[in-house]
């Protein structure tokens, strides 16, 4: 009789979970927009949300720490005159984010310090050459100001936001309209999947196919692909029967998949999120109330399930947190702002562990928000590496200093020489105690010297020197804290 063995993984016990109702951005009207876009994009400073607004586009922009209730006359971005259908802010600089709408243009703005006081209407730079909406953003992961634009004239252009112009522009490769593009790790390729069921990877420069592949899922629903490790290809579509589907592909060997996996039958879109630092992909469906998430390795069937977070209200978008905006010391790794028809819940990710020591397995060294390369150089040729950067050094101990732990080293010095016959050398050093009392004074420590100086006086030969030594001893005390407490006064000499 065989025994099933349980894949080992240290992310087999990843759990998501909710933050409590304070720390939820709420009253937020997010938009109503039937677009396939994540409405929410977040760094270590800021979250924005696209929100409903009257006579254009707009989305909110607050600072991490500013939650609770949003009041109604909370400034937004409001430049666009069509409503905004995806944002995503700047990876080499906070403060930077780029808008995309159905005013076909592209815009981006800077965020000032602290968040906005007043509505922001004029963008830094306006970039236009789309012909019709504008649905999909993504900046260039190590060239500094590239930023890559989708739109639904089934074209994509690589922007030098720098000066404003338009460097690639790849209008014949797309018969049909772009669900999703993509770059890989070092930004020298870009994924994009199409209308007409074929996913593409494509060399950003020269605008060419390297590789194609017709007919990844059946069904007619969008498709969306990401890169995952070693360049391998991941993507979210549907079947004949509307099933929805998790595939991944071998570019080099584009003929059938790796794997294949049949998820459920709902009708809304997955949008995946691949870590490539812990090789996890997490895939969250719009109107779903769940994200199910999967470790990526390179054994068979190469995509396992781990677990599914679950709650109880559906999510019209999402916004993923870079690494280094996450609290290591917590053991969290992965952080989602999960977007509700009124209110912005975050959503974390913690593996659990009994260790306040920081994890190095969790926590390899993570992309920086640090550029390799200018983006004049790129476009001539130049590639750029991703500039790794150490999440320990934001890592915040949660052990309290032990001070006690003196305490009781002092104090079994003190036991010790009272197990002994007591005579002056006894009783001088249990007067010579506060001469040692160089630490600060806490009510636990109070209690331990009480006791132990009661233990001390009930073996005294005489009642009245018990007495007295009991009513010098708190005297003594009393006179020490009220000086310490209200003087500031230092140890006692």
């Amino acid at each position: 009789m065989s025994r099933k063995v349980v894949r080992a993984s240290k992310f087999r016990h990843v759990f998501g979970q909710g933050v409590k109702a304070d720390q939820c951005y709420d009253d937020i009207r997010i938009s109503q927009m039937t677009w396939d876009s994540n409405f929410c994009s977040v760094n270590p400073k800021f979250v924005a949300m696209i929100v409903d607004a009257s006579g254009g586009g707009a989305f909110l922009v607050l600072p991490l720490n500013k939650t609770g209730r949003i009041d109604m006359s909370q400034p937004t971005v409001c430049g666009h005159t069509g409503p905004v259908l995806d944002i995503e802010f700047c990876p080499h600089n906070d403060n930077i984010i780029a808008s995309g709408s159905e005013d076909c243009s592209v815009m981006i703005w800077e965020i000032p310090e602290g968040g906005l006081v007043t509505p922001l209407k004029d963008p830094v730079v306006k970039l236009e050459g789309h012909s019709k909406r504008v649905g999909i953003l993504s900046w260039h992961p190590t060239a500094h100001n590239v930023l890559m634009s989708a739109g639904c004239d089934n074209v994509v252009i690589l922007w030098n936001v720098v000066c404003g112009e338009a460097m690639v522009r790849i209008d014949s490769v797309h018969p049909d309209l772009i669900y999703s593009a993509c770059w890989n790790r070092d930004g020298s390729q870009i994924l994009t999947s199409c209308k007409d069921k074929t996913i593409r990877v494509l060399d950003p420069r020269k605008g060419t196919v390297i590789a194609e592949k017709e007919k990844t899922h059946e069904g007619s629903r969008p498709v969306k692909a990401v890169f995952v490790s070693d360049g391998k290809i991941l993507s979210t579509g549907f079947s004949r029967m509307s099933e929805r589907q998790v595939a991944l592909w071998d570019p080099k060997s584009f003929g059938e998949p790796l794997t294949l996996q049949e998820l459920d039958t709902s009708s809304g879109v997955l949008l995946p999120f691949f870590d490539p630092d812990t090789g996890i992909v997490y895939l969250c469906g719009k109107g779903d109330s769940s994200i199910r998430y999967f470790e990526v390795t390179d054994e068979a069937p190469y995509v396992h399930y781990l677990s599914m977070y679950s709650s109880k209200e559906s999510q019209k978008g999402m916004g993923y947190m870079p690494k280094r905006g996450l609290e290591v010391n917590k053991c969290e790794i992965a952080r989602f702002y999960k977007l509700h028809e009124r209110k912005c819940e975050p959503v974390v990710m913690t593996v659990p562990r009994k260790s306040d020591l920081f994890q190095d397995d969790l926590y390899p060294d993570t992309m920086g928000p640090e550029p390799s390369v200018e983006a004049n150089e790129w476009f001539e040729g130049k590639e750029g590496q991703p500039i790794l950067i150490s999440l320990k050094e934001g890592f915040a101990t949660t052990t309290k200093t032990k001070e006690f732990k003196v305490h009781k080293s002092l104090l079994k010095t003190t036991s010790a020489a009272m197990g002994h016959q007591h005579d002056n050398s006894g009783v001088r050093t249990w007067l010579h105690l506060p001469t040692c009392f160089d630490i600060s004074v806490n009510r636990y420590c109070i209690l331990d010297l009480a006791f132990s100086f009661a233990h001390f006086t009930r073996n005294l030969p005489s009642p009245s020197l018990s007495l007295f030594f009991s009513l010098s001893f708190c005297l003594s005390l009393n006179i020490y804290l009220y000086f310490k407490l209200n003087h500031h006064i230092g140890p006692l000499d």
